[in-house]
């Protein structure tokens, strides 16, 4: 228990301004708090509102053992101050950096001029964090702990200098849960030992203190302060040393992953347990779930096809990995529990275990309906035999041998032998796709959609199109999905009048180019989207419904109106893949 160092202090409780209150509150045990572990503040140096401060953190037995006369760095600032004298060859002992005889948390070194910060050697080794520079000329170092990874543990200003005023402030801030994890390992308490100057409002209290004085102190025998409060040329001045116990060895309170219970299983689940398990125990998760791992280049996270279904597993850089969670139906993961408690840090268990489903909710879902990597996997397959088909048509009309990744940048061989890896942008496409996902982010996929099958090349398209017999000049200016337009219509009159490839140009009529094509629509419809994205304009509600959709659906969000896109721009593709695929039958 901490003392009240508030009330202990004989200043007005109204004098003290936020700064010191916090400099005399312990810190809480909150995780998500980020205590300031050093700090050199300046402000409005010469002015009313003039406050200094400058702080360290020393590691020590606890309150009752703390006399603000043990530290004399209160009057430096910083751990180590000025540099030693050595006239002699081997003169300088083993250097021990300390805080009167304690450990730090921050190292810190100055002289007057010139001040420099960083974390302390034992701390980041300890706790195995890895640092990184950031900010040109306003340095700062930031700490991170990539075996999780947690980003941010602790960060500051790398230095600062001082003349007649300071350059910078300095302030480093750590996370709660890890400096609390680094003071239990050491049994040691945190220590505040600082020194605060501040010019305060005279007010009838501090008129009593001071009395016919111009200044007064109080600094009791063995105590954690010294404070002097003086009258200069008409200004209070406040001036306070002191060692304030401010965190004690104890651990954030964080939920483990061997306190959990999970749905469908008896009893607190922890790890031994788990890994005993014989019974599958098969827990579902909802598949937004994935959405942090998703959205972070940190982790790996493309889905693989493995005997039938897909799978989705986590990772990150070899230090940990989800295995065998699988998809099902069209939000839902399913995973064995001893899956789960594998080789993964708590925290990503606890993560999992927050996105569970209850089986009752399971058992009214349609554990059939396409997922969204399924339905990512059929439109490439789809366009993947569009490519086939074009560059068979291209060489059958005299154009040079062409590949599908020639074509839509992306390789069957490549695909069968490394899956998605090589291809990113399926794996954006294929990201969690709730139901309720937002208007913006239904627009965003709109978008990919669109511009995944954009890789055909207008040139190709309008080779195979010039051998049909029509005036080029009235195509001239067609992009790829005009362009495609006029293909379907030649081979929709190929198709119905029964002839080969041979006859590729016998019989075309002007209307092949200028008339509109409704299998193709959902195309020109999702490119309308698109530019709804990019704020080109357009209605969305209007563009959805001459797509065909209900916009009933989408008042609990546009999950649904992205699976009709999807379905729709395949049946597109698929049908100018049927009439090619006729066409070679016939001329076969």
């Amino acid at each position: 228990m901490f003392p009240n160092y508030i009330l202990d202090l004989p200043l007005p409780s109204d004098r003290m301004s936020p700064k010191l209150r916090a400099l005399l509150t312990p810190i809480g045990s909150d995780p998500f708090e980020r205590p300031e572990i050093s700090s050199r503040y300046e402000h409005d140096k010469y002015g009313p509102h003039y406050e200094y401060i400058q702080m360290i953190l020393a590691l020590t037995d606890g309150p009752d053992t703390i006399s603000v006369d043990d530290f004399h760095e209160t009057s430096d600032g910083v751990v180590s101050f000025s540099t030693p004298i050595v006239d002699e060859c081997g003169g300088l002992g083993d250097p021990a950096p300390n805080i009167s005889g304690h450990d730090y948390v921050v190292a810190s070194s100055g002289n007057g001029a010139f001040y420099t910060y960083n974390l302390a050697e034992k701390l980041w080794m300890t706790l195995g964090l890895s640092p990184r520079c950031v900010g040109g000329n306003d340095q700062k170092i930031i700490y991170d702990d990539l075996s999780l990874p947690e980003f941010c543990v602790a960060e500051g200003e790398v230095s600062n200098s001082y003349h007649f005023s300071s350059s910078r402030n300095i302030s480093w801030r750590m996370s709660n849960e890890y400096l609390r994890n680094y003071l239990w390992m050491r049994g040691k308490y945190g220590t505040r030992v600082f020194f605060y100057e501040a010019n305060i409002i005279e007010t009838p209290d501090i008129t009593k203190l001071l009395g016919s004085n111009t200044h007064i102190s109080f600094k009791p025998d063995g105590g954690w302060y010294d404070l002097c409060i003086q009258r200069i040329n008409g200004k209070i001045l406040v001036q306070l040393w002191a060692a304030v116990c401010a965190i004690s060895p104890e651990k954030c309170q964080l939920q483990s992953a061997d306190s959990l219970i999970w749905p469908g299983v008896s009893g607190l689940m922890n790890r031994q347990r788990a890994n005993a398990l014989v019974d599958p125990s098969i827990i579902y998760l909802d598949d937004r779930f994935l959405q942090r791992y998703e959205q972070n280049s940190f982790y790996e996270t493309t889905p693989f096809e493995d005997y039938g279904s897909w799978t989705c597993n986590p990772s990150y850089s070899g230090q940990w990995s989800f295995t065998d969670c699988r998809r099902i139906g069209r939000n839902l993961i399913k995973v064995r529990l001893r899956e789960l408690y594998k080789g993964k840090p708590d925290r990503e268990i606890v993560w999992a275990h927050s996105h569970t489903v209850a089986q009752a909710v399971v058992a009214q879902t349609d554990l059939e309906e396409e997922h969204i990597v399924a339905k990512v996997q059929r439109f490439l397959d789809t366009l993947l035999d569009l490519a086939d088909g074009l560059a068979w048509l291209a060489g059958e009309l005299g154009s040079d041998s062409l590949s599908s990744e020639e074509l839509i940048g992306m390789s069957r061989k490549e695909l069968r032998a490394e899956r998605w890896s090589p291809y990113p942008k399926l794996s954006r496409l294929a990201q969690v796709a709730p139901l309720d996902m937002t208007e913006q982010q239904f627009l965003s996929r709109c978008k990919e959609i669109h511009e995944v099958w954009q890789k055909l090349p207008n040139g190709v398209i309008r080779r195979i199109v010039d051998q049909a017999g029509h005036d080029g000049k009235k195509y001239k200016d067609f992009g790829s999905l005009k362009l495609l337009q006029v293909l379907a219509n030649v081979l929709e009159r190929l198709s119905s009048n029964h002839e080969a490839v041979s006859n590729f140009n016998a019989g075309h009529q002007d209307a092949e180019v200028t008339g509109r094509n409704f299998r193709l629509a959902p195309l020109f419809l999702t490119a309308d989207l698109r530019n709804a994205d990019a704020h080109i304009g357009g209605s969305i509600s209007q563009t959805l419904s001459d797509l065909g959709f209900d916009m009933s659906q989408t008042n609990s969000g546009y999950g649904k109106a992205l699976d009709y896109v999807f379905d729709q721009n395949i049946a597109s593709f698929a049908h100018i893949t049927f009439e090619i695929d006729a066409l070679r039958k016939r001329s076969s």
